[in-house]
């Protein structure tokens, strides 16, 4: 409708001789103030030499000589010092729920990726180490972003990238040696994970207070790279099944399943081909820049000789060891190796790394200038919580997997009154504290920090993913209580007024394609939030099922339009939506 709005106007101004490139076109914030709505006069005023308001009643004018010819535009107003503002009519209104019961789930979708391959990391925790708020983060994002594309039409790859070698490893194996009750594999997978990442963080303070604990941790971790320690080998080839199963088991809670894992030690390798291959090579650019030099026996990369923002990185330390830098160079060409045809290659972290992988994406634009434009990088902040709070109920700090539990806690809590079978409140509750997470991360542009409220992010009422999921479920048990009383849904019986939250449903088409092209899930959930808002005020004040109301197969019609844009939109999400709760 957007588009055929503007060419409206194009025409109208062609009318009067002014000819425009591009016309904006919004929803003004206040329903009263029409369904879209154009500054246009307010813009092209001054090139034409004349008053804003007149121009804008000219062009108004012009438009309502063919505006007849297009019944879902009802009216045309000029508003303020030159706006103009129209009216959709209700039989739009009535046509757009029908459109979207012929849809269906596949509401929103679009085609402007098809035929693009994009492959999208995010996630990456290391095995041997806790499963952290950060990850977490990461993962509502990427998870949502890659669902977005994909509706638009991408052929998507999920990656997740993670570090199997490292001092943290040697850490871990440290703080599992000195305590053998921290191995015992009597406990279930989860417990022996959590022991794993006690057996970190005790091996992490040791190698930071204690300088023979250092030395015997760098020593474990030559070993671990030699292999040629067998009980070293035990522990570590234990450790990293049990860590990276216990990761599966969120994954499935979180709802995220990956198509390819890349590890460290299998990308350094890789890297290293390719920093030796560029060593000292000479870019042919003014004054004739090298890629790669040495440096006090190290092999760098002078980033600011090319971007004066950009700072020197080590890619090979003097010892002869890779640094994050030159796997990154692996990981990068793997991934274009592992999906020939890729069109993007978009990672998702914290913005702590964001400087360092600026510098890694200007090598490789060096090394590979056709990889530059194919590479995106979308950052996040940190997650803060209300009142400072900095530990779990049960441990001492809060990972991303204690913040699942304390969530779903709570959530169990609040479900006390609620008859539900054990099986059934166990999964409701799982998709209720996912629910709480997700949406307090994802309804905010992504790179700023997140301030975590834990009673109003499960809270039935107002900003929160309960929210939206308690909405859904009220709708469906409205088409319940309709299929028993053989109220069958009908677009075509509607009565005259419109309702607020017809006004939104037909933009979601609109609000996915925007998140897809500029890989923002605030968008949907913000936008999800208003429909559920206007959902229940159409609820309070209107009874939906009754046999006497001539309009009421139109209402079960415009609730099911409801269910479907809701339940869309969470999945895009990465949220369920239950049924009941």
């Amino acid at each position: 409708m957007g588009d055929k709005i503007k060419n409206l106007i194009k025409d109208a101004l062609k009318n009067l001789d002014i000819e425009v490139a591009d016309i904006a076109l919004e929803h003004p914030a206040d329903l009263k103030m029409g369904d879209y709505s154009t500054n246009i006069a307010l813009v092209i005023a001054k090139d034409v030499k004349s008053n804003p308001k007149e121009l804008a009643e000219k062009i108004v004018a012009t438009l309502r000589q063919t505006v007849g010819e297009f019944p879902e535009i009802q009216e045309i107003q000029v508003a303020g010092a030159g706006f103009i503002n129209f009216y959709l009519s209700r039989k739009f209104f009535a046509r757009s729920v029908e459109e979207i019961l012929n849809q269906g789930y596949n509401i929103g979708k679009n085609d402007v990726l098809t035929g693009k391959k994009i492959m999208i990391e995010y996630t990456d925790p290391n095995p041997f180490k806790p499963f952290h708020i950060g990850h977490l983060m990461t993962n509502a994002i990427g998870e949502s972003v890659a669902r977005i594309l994909a509706h638009s039409g991408a052929e998507v790859s999920r990656v997740n990238y993670q570090g199997d070698v490292g001092l943290h490893v040697a850490k871990a194996i440290y703080g599992l040696l000195k305590n053998d009750k921290l191995q015992d594999k009597k406990w279930t997978r989860t417990l022996q994970a959590a022991n794993i990442g006690r057996a970190y963080a005790k091996g992490s303070e040791a190698c930071e207070n204690n300088s023979e604990a250092k030395i015997e941790i760098d020593e474990i971790n030559k070993k671990i790279y030699d292999k040629s320690d067998k009980k070293i080998n035990e522990i570590y080839d234990w450790g990293f099944k049990t860590t990276m199963e216990a990761f599966e088991d969120l994954y499935k809670i979180l709802g995220t399943k990956f198509d390819f894992y890349f590890l460290e030690s299998q990308m350094a390798p890789i890297g290293e081909r390719i920093v030796k291959d560029n060593l000292d090579k000479v870019i042919d650019a003014p004054h004739s820049k090298m890629i790669f030099e040495e440096s006090d026996n190290a092999i760098v990369f002078k980033a600011e000789k090319y971007d004066p923002k950009l700072h020197t990185r080590v890619f090979i330390t003097s010892k002869g060891l890779s640094t994050y830098e030159t796997k990154e160079l692996g990981l990068t060409e793997e991934k274009f190796k592992t999906k020939p045809g890729l069109n993007l290659s978009i990672i998702v972290t914290a913005n702590e790394q964001m400087d360092y992988m600026k510098v890694v994406a200007k090598a490789i634009s060096l090394i590979n200038p056709e990889h530059e434009k194919k590479m995106f990088h979308i950052t996040h902040g940190m997650m803060r919580f209300v009142g400072g709070k900095m530990s779990s109920r049960k441990e001492n700090v809060i990972t991303g997997e204690s913040l699942l539990s304390d969530v779903r806690d709570l959530v169990l809590e609040k479900m006390t009154d609620r008859e539900f079978g054990n099986e059934e409140r166990e999964k409701i509750s799982d998709d209720v504290a996912v629910s709480a997470i997700k949406y307090s991360i994802l309804k905010q542009s992504t790179g700023g920090d997140i301030v975590y409220d834990f009673e109003r992010s499960i809270s039935f009422e107002g900003d929160s993913g309960p929210y939206l999921q308690y909405s859904h479920a009220r709708a469906n048990s409205i088409l319940e209580k309709a299929q028993k009383e053989n109220i069958l849904p009908d677009p075509h019986a509607f009565g005259v007024e419109i309702f607020e939250v017809e006004k939104l449903l037909y933009k979601f088409g609109e609000v996915v394609l925007r998140a897809s092209k500029e890989y923002e899930p605030h968008y949907i959930a913000n936008y999800l939030i208003e429909v559920a808002r206007a959902f229940n005020s159409f609820y309070g004040n209107n009874l939906i099922v009754s046999k006497e109301d001539k309009t009421s197969g139109y209402k079960v019609a415009l609730t099911y339009a409801v269910t479907f844009v809701i339940k869309t939109g969470l999945h895009l999400l990465g949220i369920v939506a239950p049924k009941k709760m």
